[in-house]
Order: C-alpha cells, then sequence, then structure tokens
C-alpha cells in the first residue's frame, strides 16, 4: 500500500511541489528526458546536490571484462556497460559569491514539474543564501523530438529583495564521478573516467569537447552555444581544459531584473568519424538548431506531441492516477524510441544506467507493440537494428554448434553481455520474440518493403536456429530442450511452452514469408526442403500438458516439482534471487514472472484453437499461488489474461502496479532509470486487458470490458493506414474511424465494419463468474487502497 505520493495527480503533468533529497534519484529518471538518441536525466541544473549524474548517447558504451570463477566454452569474455558521456546540462550559480546549493541556507519554494504536452521539464525555486540573499530561479529543459542531437536549457535567474552579483557558470563536463554500484545485480558498473580527451575548445560564446572511449574506442563530441539576455551591463569569459569547457557570465541584477541564458547542447558520437569530422558534425548540429533558436525548438517540441497525442492517447475515467500514469508512460515509451533510428530501445531507455544499459527481450515483446500502433517508425528503426546486428547473431550460433541467428539475451552493440549463461546464453526465446516484432509490424503497418527488406532475413535465420536447436523425437514429435523461457526461476528446462509456441510461430511466419518472396529468399539460400522442415516442425512441436490436474505446464514437469515454502518466506525476503541461492529456486514450482501466462497472451491463436475458456482460466489460477512478481514485467501480463479470464478486479490491482511500478517506485530501484518495458505494460493492461485488443493475422478483434473503477477508457490504434479509435463504458462499446478507409473488426466474436461516417456501437456481454485465485503470501497487488494526494 502507498502511505504518500512524490507527484501530485494531473492528467498531463508529472510535478514535484517539494525537494527531497532522499528521492533525490528517483525523481531524477522520472523527470528524464529523451529522444531516444540523446537522454538526459532530471539532474538539478545546477548539478549539485545530485543522485545519478547521467547525460546518456544510444549506444555509446564502454567494454569491461567479463569476471568468471571458472573458464568455460562459449563464455563472453566482455561485457558492455552504458557511460555517462559528456555532461551538457550544468549551469553552475553564484549569488554575491556564495555557490547556489540547496543543502545550504533556506529554500522557500522549489517545484519542477514534467510536461506532457509540451516535452519540457519546467523548475522554480526560490533560495536565501546563508548571507540572507534571496534569488528565484527559473529553467525550462527540453531533449528535441525533432531535432536529433540537439538538447537545450533556458535559465533565468532574479534578485528578490535586494542588488545582487549573479554569476552563471555554464560548462561541459566529462568524466565526472560516479556513485558506486551497491551490489544489486540491476545496477549499472561503475566505470570510473571511461573517457580519453581529444580536443577542447571555449571560444567566445562557443564551448566543445571531444573524447574517446579507452577499450570500446568511440568517439564522442558536445558542443554548446549560449544566448545571454540582461538589462545591464553583461561580463563574460571563457576557459577549457581536458575534461572541462566553460563559460562565466557575470551581472549585477536590482530586484525584478533577470539574467537569462539559453544554452543549446550539440551531441554526437562514431566508432568510425575522426576528429575533426565530429567537431563538425556539432558545430551543424548547433547552426541548424540556431535557425529557429530557443523559441523554435520549443514550437517544434509541441506540435511533434501534439501529433503524436491526436493518434496515441488513452483516456481514463474514474482513476485519476492511472490517467496521469498511462501518459506519463506513453510519453517515456515514445522519448526512448523516438529517435533511435537504428539503435536499440534500453531496458531502462536513456533515464538511467540500470541493467548497464542493455536492451532485452522485453523490447520486442512489450515495448515494440505499444509503438507498432501508436509510432510505428520507430518499431521499423528498432527492427533494423537488430538485422544489422545478425553478423554477431550468426557468430554467436556458429560458435554455440548451431545455425542461424542466436541474438544476445542482452546487449547494446548486438554481442552477448550476460556472464551467466542459464539466463544468458538459454534463453534463445529472444530469437522468437524478434520474429514475432517484425510479424507484428508488418501486419499492422502492411509495410511489405520492410517485410521483404528486413523481416524476410530476421525470420529466416531464426527458424533456421529453431530447426537446429530442437529435435524429433522417435515419435515425431518436436522438442527444444534445455532452454530458459522468460521465467528466469526456472532455467534450463525442456519444453517451456512459451519459447516452444514462440518459436512454432516463428518457424510458420518463415516459410509464409518465403512464399510471399520467392526471390529473395532464395538470395538468402532457403528452398522448399527447408521450408518445408520448418513446418513439419512447428506443426509437431510439443507443448506439456498435465492431464491429471487439467492444466498446461510452464514447462516439461514443472508441476511435479515440489512448491516453494511460502509460509515461511518473509515479506523482506523478496526479491528471492537476492536471498536465495539460484539452485533452490531453479528446482521449486515458484514464478518470477509467469511466462505460461505471457504465452496464452502473445499466443492467444494457438490457445483459442486447442483450449476453451475454462481451461485458460485453470491455467491462470494454477500459476497465480506460485508467482511472486520479482519481475516488473509480470504485473501487466497478468492484468492482461486476468481481464480475459473475468477477474476484472484483479486486472485492476494489476494494471495498477504496473502504472505505479516508477511513479510510486514500488521495487525500490527507480533511482537507477524507469522501467520502460513496465511502462509500456500500462499501456497493455488497458488497451489489451480492459480493451480486450488482439490482432487476428491482419485484422483486430475487440472483447472489452471495464472494471468498476472505471467509468470509461478510450483509446487509438493506428492500424493499416487508419486510425482506430474505440471507446468502452459499462455496459457499451463504441468504434469510430478517424482517418482512413473502412475497416473490418471483431467484437465479442462478431465481424463489424467500422467507416468515417457514424461510430458503431455495441453492447459487452457479462465475463462467466469464478472464483478469484489466491496470490503467495505478501505478493498480492496491494496498491489499490491508497490515498489520493493533494494538489499543493
Amino acid at each position: 500500500m502507498i502511505t504518500n505520493r512524490t507527484y501530485t495527480v494531473e492528467p498531463w503533468r508529472v510535478r514535484e511541489t517539494a525537494l527531497n533529497l532522499d528521492l533525490l534519484a528517483q525523481s531524477e529518471s522520472v523527470f528524464a528526458l529523451s529522444n531516444g538518441h540523446v537522454g538526459w536525466r532530471g539532474n538539478l541544473d545546477e548539478g549539485e546536490p545530485h543522485g545519478l549524474p547521467g547525460s546518456y548517447l544510444n549506444g555509446v558504451y564502454e567494454l569491461h571484462p567479463l569476471p568468471y570463477a571458472e573458464a568455460g566454452y562459449g563464455y563472453p569474455e566482455s561485457g558492455q556497460t552504458v557511460i555517462n558521456v559528456t555532461n551538457g546540462k550544468l549551469l553552475r550559480l553564484l549569488v554575491d559569491d556564495e555557490p547556489f546549493d540547496l543543502r545550504y541556507g533556506r529554500l522557500g519554494r522549489h517545484e519542477r514539474t514534467l510536461d506532457l504536452r509540451r516535452g519540457v521539464l519546467e523548475r522554480t525555486c526560490e533560495w536565501t543564501s546563508p548571507a540572507g540573499t534571496t534569488v528565484r530561479v527559473r529553467s525550462t529543459r527540453l531533449v528535441s523530438l525533432t531535432q536529433r542531437a540537439i538538447a537545450a536549457v533556458e535559465y533565468e535567474v532574479e534578485p528578490v529583495d535586494t542588488r545582487t552579483r549573479v554569476v552563471i557558470q555554464s560548462e561541459l563536463v566529462a568524466n565526472e564521478s560516479l556513485p558506486s554500484s551497491d551490489g544489486d545485480p540491476r545496477a549499472a558498473q561503475a566505470l570510473q573516467s571511461p573517457l580519453e580527451p581529444e580536443e577542447d575548445l571555449a571560444m567566445g560564446s562557443r564551448l566543445r569537447l571531444v573524447h574517446r572511449t579507452r577499450r570500446s574506442g568511440l568517439r564522442v563530441a558536445v558542443a554548446a552555444d549560449h544566448v545571454v539576455d540582461a538589462p545591464g551591463e553583461i561580463t563574460t569569459s571563457s576557459e577549457s581544459n581536458t575534461d572541462v569547457s566553460r563559460l562565466t557570465i557575470t551581472s549585477v541584477l536590482d530586484p525584478g531584473q533577470r539574467l537569462r541564458v539559453q544554452k543549446t547542447v550539440a551531441h554526437g558520437w562514431s566508432g568510425a568519424r575522426s576528429r575533426p569530422a565530429m567537431s563538425d558534425q556539432v558545430e551543424a548540429a548547433l547552426a541548424a538548431a540556431a535557425h529557429g533558436g530557443w523559441d523554435g525548438l520549443v514550437a517544434e517540441q509541441r506540435d511533434y506531441l501534439d501529433d503524436f497525442w491526436a493518434r496515441a492517447d488513452v483516456e481514463v475515467h474514474g482513476d485519476e492516477e492511472i490517467q496521469q500514469a498511462v501518459r506519463f508512460a506513453l510519453f517515456h515509451v515514445l522519448q526512448a524510441g523516438a529517435r533511435a533510428e537504428q539503435r536499440a530501445i534500453p531496458a531502462k531507455g536513456l533515464t538511467g544506467s540500470g541493467y548497464d544499459g542493455h536492451a532485452f527481450w522485453d523490447t520486442e515483446m512489450f515495448v515494440l507493440p505499444l509503438l507498432t500502433y501508436t509510432a510505428p517508425k520507430a518499431v521499423a528503426e528498432a527492427l533494423r537494428w537488430r538485422q544489422a546486428t545478425l553478423p554477431a547473431a550468426r557468430d554467436r550460433a556458429t560458435q554455440l554448434g548451431l545455425r542461424g541467428a542466436a541474438f544476445p539475451w542482452r546487449t547494446i552493440d548486438g554481442s552477448e553481455g550476460s556472464a551467466y549463461w542459464p539466463a544468458g546464453t538459454a534463453a534463445f526465446h529472444v530469437a522468437a520474440d524478434i520474429a514475432h516484432a517484425a510479424v507484428r509490424y508488418t501486419a499492422a503497418t502492411g509495410d511489405l518493403d520492410f517485410e521483404r527488406e528486413t523481416a524476410l532475413e530476421l525470420l529466416v535465420e531464426t527458424a533456421r536456429l529453431w530447426r537446429s536447436l530442437g529435435h524429433h523425437d522417435h515419435h515425431g514429435v518436436f522438442h527444444i530442450d534445455g532452454i530458459t523461457g522468460p521465467d528466469e526461476y526456472s532455467a534450463v528446462v525442456d519444453d517451456n511452452t512459451y519459447t516452444n509456441l514462440m518459436a512454432r510461430a516463428n518457424l510458420l511466419a518463415a516459410a509464409d514469408v518465403c512464399e510471399r518472396h520467392p526471390e529473395e529468399a532464395t538470395g538468402l539460400g532457403v528452398d522448399e526442403e527447408e521450408s518445408a522442415a520448418w513446418r513439419d516442425a512447428a506443426e509437431a512441436v510439443h507443448i506439456p500438458y498435465n492431464e491429471e490436474i487439467g492444466v498446461h505446464e510452464q514447462h516439461a514437469g514443472f508441476t511435479r516439482h515440489q512448491r516453494w515454502d511460502f509460509a515461511n518466506t518473509g515479506a523482506d525476503q523478496y526479491p528471492l534471487m537476492l536471498h536465495f541461492p539460484y539452485f533452490d529456486v531453479y528446482r521449486k514450482q515458484v514464478v518470477k514472472q509467469s511466462d505460461l501466462v505471457l504465452a496464452m497472451y502473445t499466443c492467444g491463436s494457438w490457445f483459442d484453437a486447442h483450449c476453451d475458456d475454462d481451461q485458460m482460466a485453470a491455467n491462470f489460477a494454477y500459476y497465480e499461488p506460485l508467482t511472486v512478481r520479482d519481475s516488473s514485467l509480470s504485473a501487466c501480463c497478468q492484468a492482461v489474461v486476468a481481464a480475459q479470464t473475468g477477474h476484472l478486479r484483479l486486472a485492476y490491482d494489476y494494471a495498477t502496479e504496473a502504472a505505479l511500478m516508477d511513479l510510486a517506485d514500488l521495487e525500490h530501484n527507480t533511482r537507477d532509470g524507469l522501467h520502460i518495458a513496465s511502462l509500456a505494460g500500462t499501456w497493455m493492461a488497458l488497451v489489451a486487458g480492459f480493451g480486450g485488443t488482439r490482432r487476428d493475422g491482419d485484422s483486430l478483434r475487440f472483447t472489452p470490458r471495464l472494471p468498476e473503477k472505471f467509468s470509461r477508457l478510450a483509446f487509438r490504434l493506428q492500424f493499416r493506414g487508419r486510425c482506430l479509435q474505440v471507446e468502452i463504458g459499462p455496459d457499451r462499446a463504441s468504434y469510430s474511424l478517424l482517418g482512413g478507409p473502412p475497416l473490418t473488426i471483431h467484437h465479442h466474436g462478431s465481424e463489424v465494419r467500422v467507416d468515417g461516417a457514424e461510430p458503431v456501437t455495441l453492447g459487452i456481454s457479462a465475463p462467466k463468474w469464478r472464483p478469484t485465485p489466491e496470490q503467495p503470501p505478501h505478493r498480492r497487488p496491494g496498491v489499490t487502497e491508497r490515498p489520493v494526494p493533494s494538489d499543493g
């Protein structure tokens, strides 16, 4: 249960009305700004105090040796860690020679607001120095969604009651000191001074630093320019050295007068371009940004987001916190992928260094579904990045004695970054997740060029992996043994149901796409015999089922394992992975995240063909008491299937947990960055859960039902050139086309044609009543009975 909230509840803003230094790192993540290429954590403008300094460029990392107690064939040799690149946010302030530091003096007011419509972070504070001088500081910060290399700050200082000398030091700083790791495996490696200097410049209002990483050999260039405005005389000076480039601005102000600095920062990196080329690149980016100036950047940001919200907004009536949370989620997921442009979308986006900045399978299975139906261009770019990493994936498969492509479980550059092979190397399901995302994008957009140029190769190479990884037994049944599914508490198992069903879909999709594009398939070496072998394996794949208790098994033999001793597991012993040996966890019936439940959602067409509603409900009820949700990816999946099986109140509880994962810091690690997949899962819980939205081939079907807390849910989907709006009430749902040609959909099993004339309104059938399944002790979703915070 949440006993307090850090942020006020507003439909289009996230606002912090007081500065709590104990929660500073969490707020730095919540207030982070990014465009998928550049990421700035929400650090205070002055740099200190801070929880975790953070300025990131997508794809910039340093290598470090992976430690092993014993060497083993096929172990990855180097890990990759995202690094804190040159910090361009800094605007240090001196008030009559005293540093503006909120830990000293008296802070009269401090408010920060993330404006989700305008895409800016605004700050207002009033501070009295130890000597008694009071100033007001206002700042507005953005990372441009339209100019990929650009971030900018407008910073303003105003004396309140006396004539004051004000000094602003605008800086670029490399190799900032970072806090040490706390030992949590979800946190990042702390790499000190990863950047070697190559160039520094300070000339007039211009600053520039160029560095190169020591091991990975990536060159990073950051440059800044300034526009300064004040009513009286202004004095400026500039200086630079290897790791600091600084512009100092001095003015004397009377009460009510303001010194304003508009700072524009350009970022670039490359593993191949020369130092002069990188310097020229960031200088050109600054010149382009100067064309429209600060006001132009702000206007472009609003226009970009107006267009996004017009096609992507989700409206929730009846729960103001969920309304705020889903817009917060949409905004941050958009930021994570908008301008990634053939780079990965990391698990934390560019909001922090958690998980070392790595991308995982959850990008394809949680983040890309949201973007497919709201910002599909970002999905194509993310999958083209996967295609670009195929050479490394093929090499990894060869090393493992397999055909095709073995994509890494965690990575930045495409090589495997996990030293723990049961969770890393053995998690082959990532291949099918990538294939699934490519099929989903093509079906939702009709982009046949993408299918031919990108999806085909991804599908072929992943199908080859499954055909070589699995085998037919003497009965002709196809098995995939010795792998790890999404549930990392069940490692190195045989016939994981999620993996087998996803591999089945992967194999069939590969055969189908080769039929549609025979010439390109031939160019990849595919012949009729290979394609037929894929279909044979898919149709013969084994799906474990326990006849005695009547449920599908998470993996072969799972239901005969000893159950975890939940009665003697205390509330303070979660997550289990930090308190118990993996050996004990692996051999028990306990689930970190239910991949059988996830399979019922992602592979719903197979379950529809082989199971009735009672079977789905039985599966869900069996795994609920075993699932401890030690992963932030679990609650949203459970919300979807809980809604599907008629447990609407439980679905609401899970949806709320997913929605508040970061705003309420439910896992106590938001300090390391936001949980981008869980944020995307908020959208999934609402749209796929209560909206009952499923893709059925090249069409959509809906089985909407609302929980009691909601009086209305509305969302918009981009699908095959249309913009479809769905509005759901307690007993009726309406479908409207906001753009595009007529569309045929299914509502509770009935075919419906929607055109642009009038909304189609239909009744909602009530779900069958079933007893609500239990959860493990201490692990019930318990965030719904929560006080509503005041607006002040």
